[in-house]
């Protein structure tokens, strides 16, 4: 990871560091232009332009490592996790042609070296967070002009993006080093200190985590001033999701109650799920009472989308006079598979959603006809999770087929949609778009990233409820989220002139939509591993696209059995060639293998004191 001891980076001047709290969201997504000694920021408002470069790294993009000398870009450190979490899991294809950024391959396939330049890119990207929230604090202490009362806000805070930071590093590595502000930097040394008492990497890190998370949960206020911050209960959410990660599920339950009964946003709305699914994937309603905690994200302020979310920026389609870049984190034939329902009960079908292909348009071109099934039924999340031809993509008319993707042959026939904006928040003519006015074409928008959403926290409580023998808890939390998806209002309508959809919507839903709360008792009469099965399957309804679904599969423990079915049908059955001779390998796939540039710069006398993964060759 890279590191300087003596030079810090800040992300605005110090004459302006003062004013910056004062305005709203874009506070988070400030860039570094300048570099300023210790002296000169051990003060209030030099403390508070340290804790905005934190924040502002949790779009994993600006740091020391944005130089970016492997070509690896944003989407390799992308705040969304969607090729960690997502192309390798079950959720998406890599996309785009076979060879184009072909380090994921190796990923998404589980064969990937030590070398591979997206390990680098994300273990650097996640200790530059690590390093200046620890900056912060450092720095807190040598100021004499801050008040108690904002040391300890100052303090919270910055543990918070830590825990978060180092949260990611545990989930992705496994087998991490925690670094603290007790922690020094020599001059010219970008990496983790050698020093072996530091850098070994074979300690749990999770009770240091929960430790910075219970001061955020003690020390933070529920309300703050600005919307992208942390508050009491974002360091709550993040705690109990430390609690799930260890199966601590007794742990965990009473804080996801505190949330779903008494939590806040920031700006002080009590939580809830918004009457929309869609409304959490839109720039005019980000910030709802569903956002527990999110990256902020910002367009047309002055940065030349240097705020957006350009981690993002290569998972749109491929068409001009659309977004038109870059074809990848194309759904798997799998996700859409998963929202077939049952015609009767409209309940999934978790056990076999996965026997045969869902119909789709894949061979077809744009020209031939093709009429979407109307006859299988569906959940409504997935034509607001996937683009499928024939189906209104937002308001940009209905997806068009092949001519939309970059190579269906390799990438398959479907599109991204949770990371899309609308075509009327791109007119480059209007005073306030999601996109950048001068570079829209390139997919830099203003979506925030859902880190955690109150779906999140309500399907958490389920799976706690189902451990502690409730099923009928259980069951209501997870009726409450499909209760939402069920609501008609809510349903992908088809347009009055497909050509023309300014003209709005008709009251026709797009496809044969059919879905259910489960009836009273259902839950009760299932094993206990059947609850589990139908908690834990929602989890991927709700949540497809959002970089979770890997890592709940390894925190399950059921990577190897779920991974390699999806290959064994993914490749064998439904074609997509580059999963061919895969095979998830339990007890090493788990986690990806620690970077060897990081193994290397680690030795003392000839030794590294960091130590590679199970499996995996240095």
């Amino acid at each position: 990871m890279k590191r300087k001891n003596f030079k810090i980076y800040v992300p605005i001047g110090v004459a302006l560091i003062g004013l910056v709290f004062a305005c709203n969201k874009s506070f988070l997504e400030k860039q570094p232009i300048g570099s300023y000694s210790p002296d000169v920021i051990a003060s209030n408002s030099g403390v508070k332009g340290l804790l905005i470069g934190a924040y502002s790294l949790l779009d994993g993009w600006g740091g020391a490592g944005k130089s970016d000398p492997n070509n690896v870009g944003a989407w390799g450190t992308a705040a969304s996790n969607w090729v960690f979490g997502g192309v390798c899991a079950d959720d998406a294809h890599k996309g785009s042609d076979p060879g184009d950024q072909t380090p994921i391959v190796g990923l998404m396939t589980w064969t990937e070296s030590p070398t591979n330049v997206f390990l680098e890119a994300e273990w650097q990207g996640n200790y530059d967070g690590v390093q200046r929230s620890n900056e912060v604090i450092r720095e807190m202490r040598l100021a004499t002009d801050i008040a108690p009362v904002d040391s300890v806000q100052y303090t919270a805070e910055s543990r918070f993006l830590r825990a978060y930071f180092m949260m990611n590093l545990k989930k992705i590595f496994g087998n991490v080093p925690y670094i603290d502000e007790s922690v020094t930097y020599t001059l010219g040394n970008w990496r983790i200190p050698n020093d072996p008492t530091i850098a070994a990497n074979d300690a749990s890190v999770w009770p240091k985590i929960e430790a910075d998370l219970q001061y955020g949960v003690t020390n933070l206020p529920g309300k703050s001033t600005d919307a992208g911050r942390a508050n009491k209960y974002a360091a709550e959410a993040y705690l109990a999701k430390a609690f799930m990660f260890e199966h601590k599920y007794s742990d965990a339950l009473p804080l996801l109650q505190d949330l779903i009964n008494n939590g806040m946003t920031a700006g002080g709305i009590k939580y809830g799920l918004n009457d929309h699914f869609y409304d959490n994937f839109n720039a005019d309603t980000k910030n709802s009472k569903e956002s527990v905690f999110a990256v902020q994200s910002t367009v047309n302020d002055g940065s030349g989308a240097a705020n957006a979310n350009d981690g993002d920026v290569l998972n749109f389609d491929y068409k001009a006079g659309y977004i038109g870049c870059c074809g990848f984190d194309q759904p798997s034939y799998s996700l859409v598979n998963a929202y077939k329902t049952d015609a009767v009960t409209g309940y999934p079908m978790p056990d076999t959603y996965n026997n045969s292909n869902f119909h789709n348009d894949e061979g077809i071109t744009d020209a031939q006809p093709f009429t979407p099934d109307a006859v299988q039924t569906l959940d409504p999340r997935l034509d607001w999770t996937v683009g499928r031809r024939g189906i209104p993509y937002l308001d940009w008319g209905n997806m068009l087929g092949a001519s939309m993707t970059r190579n269906q042959a390799s990438g398959g026939p479907y599109l991204p949609i949770k990371n899309l904006v609308r075509k009327e928040q791109t007119d480059p003519n209007a005073a306030n778009t999601a996109v950048d006015k001068s570079s829209w074409t390139n997919g830099y928008t203003a979506l925030n990233v859902n880190l955690v959403r109150f779906s999140d926290v309500l399907l958490w409580a389920a799976e706690c409820e189902v451990e502690a023998n409730a099923p009928a808890a259980a069951q209501d939390l997870v009726n409450i989220v499909r209760t939402r998806a069920a609501n008609p209002a809510g349903f992908v309508h088809t347009y009055i002139d497909p050509a023309t959809p300014s003209l709005g919507y008709t009251n026709t839903p797009a496809a044969n939509y059919f879905i259910k709360p489960y009836a009273a008792g259902f839950f009760a009469g299932l094993s206990q591993d059947d609850q589990r099965k139908y908690v834990r399957f929602e989890r991927r309804l709700e949540l497809a696209m959002e970089g979770h679904r890997f890592f709940d599969l390894v925190r399950y423990g059921t990577a190897a059995a779920e991974l390699n079915f999806y290959v064994s049908k993914e490749a064998a059955v439904f074609g997509y060639t580059l999963m061919n001779g895969a095979s998830f390998a339990a007890g090493k796939a788990e986690y990806f293998a620690i970077p060897q540039a990081e193994i290397d710069v680690s030795t003392i006398g000839g030794a590294p004191t960091l130590t590679q993964n199970p499996g995996y060759s240095n």
